[in-house]
């Protein structure tokens, strides 16, 4: 393990930059020293939520790579958290397998401990789900440098507390991902995308027809005025049902190339969000329209899964959050944004998060700063 030292913003005093490259390293960094500990990855995701605080140290996770067991005939792979996800899947491929997961921050270099502690997901989450789904196992380093493990590659584990799901979200507050276990899929034989010309209510109605018809999309998205719907399956079954969903919507199906531009375009969108939003799908267009989004280029709409990425000005924010949190959805910030909240609504059970952090980190040392919005606990003002 190397230990250098790195300036940290607002700190005079530069943190000691921790690297370990395997699991007994990692132990051994947070064992092995005191004071505060920021997580830190390839940092896609260093603006999201609540900022971090200035630390004594610095854990890279970087180095923390590669394959740990791979057999393809058990449809599961385990790796480092470090592994940034587009590399495992240029391994996984030549065996015609995935993990099924295509958030935009994938091609930025996202790792699959980062993609699992800030809950991100991709359109391809209304078919397969989230990186919740997918975790089968887990080892992580609680931060006195307690090694605890969880599942393992049997995908029908249901022995112990499921520490991997605990962790989803948890923007590394409780514990270091060090070991990841994920369920995979097969590639499939094809993929067809089908694009209509529609604004977003008149897209709303349309996928509530599709979803419920024999499409069977794994992802169905609109912005810039389009609704894309992606299907995939064998080459025949595909393109059959790609060309009945066409003329359903008064579409196209788009060839490979421009599909592959369209998915490109979709993703650069959600990158330029500097808020993502998720309420019940019923009530997600209502939302948007009253954001003032629902005929704006600046917004990804996620009509199956609830989830959206609405870039709007900084003034506008708090409004956001506002209207999510009337609709019971959950609001957080993609940018950090000067005087504005991280997260709209306080999940109702707060408490228990505050517990679960007394009971992993009681001298508060991973990640300060970080989900402080909910696990901080705030007086009122006189």
């Amino acid at each position: 393990m190397t230990s250098t030292t790195s300036p940290s913003p607002g700190s005079s005093t530069p943190p000691t930059v921790l690297a370990p490259t395997d699991l007994w390293e990692a132990h051994e960094a947070l064992a092995d020293t005191s004071g505060s500990v920021e997580i830190r990855g390839t940092a896609t995701a260093s603006n999201w939520a609540d900022p971090p605080k200035p630390t004594d140290n610095v854990l890279d996770t970087t180095r923390m790579t590669g394959v740990l067991t791979y057999n393809p005939a058990d449809m599961t792979v385990s790796v480092r958290a470090g592994t940034p996800l587009r590399e495992l899947a240029a391994e996984l491929a030549p065996n015609g397998q995935r993990v099924a997961f295509d958030p935009a921050s994938v091609e930025q270099g996202a790792t699959v401990g980062g993609l699992i502690a800030t809950a991100d997901s991709g359109p391809l989450s209304l078919s397969y789900g989230s990186l919740r789904d997918l975790v089968i196992g887990a080892t992580v380093v609680l931060a006195d440098g307690t090694v605890a493990r969880t599942g393992g590659h049997v995908i029908k584990n249901v022995a112990g507390y499921d520490l991997a799901k605990l962790l989803h979200g948890s923007y590394g507050a409780f514990g270091l991902l060090a070991e990841v276990v994920l369920r995979l899929h097969p590639l499939p034989s094809a993929t067809r995308t089908v694009r209509a010309e529609l604004p977003l209510s008149t897209a709303a109605e349309k996928a509530v027809s599709v979803l419920r018809g024999q499409s069977e999309p794994v992802s169905l998205e609109w912005f810039e005025g389009q609704l894309l719907t992606r299907l995939e399956g064998t080459v025949e079954g595909t393109e059959a049902r790609a060309r009945r969903l066409a003329a359903e919507l008064g579409g196209t199906v788009l060839d490979e190339d421009t599909a592959h531009a369209a998915w490109a375009r979709h993703a650069e969108l959600v990158r330029q969000a500097n808020v993502r939003i998720g309420v019940r799908p019923s009530r997600l267009t209502g939302v948007v329209t009253d954001c003032g989004r629902a005929d704006d280029t600046h917004a990804t709409v996620g009509l199956g899964t609830g989830v959206a990425a609405l870039a709007v000005p900084d003034a506008e924010i708090e409004r956001v959050h506002d209207i999510t949190t009337a609709a019971n959805g959950v609001s957080v910030l993609r940018r950090a944004i000067p005087g504005a909240r991280a997260w709209g609504r306080t999940p109702s059970a707060v408490r228990v998060l505050r517990a679960v952090k007394d009971e992993l980190d009681p001298e508060r040392r991973l990640c300060p700063g970080r989900l402080e919005s909910w696990l901080e606990e705030r007086k009122a003002a006189p």
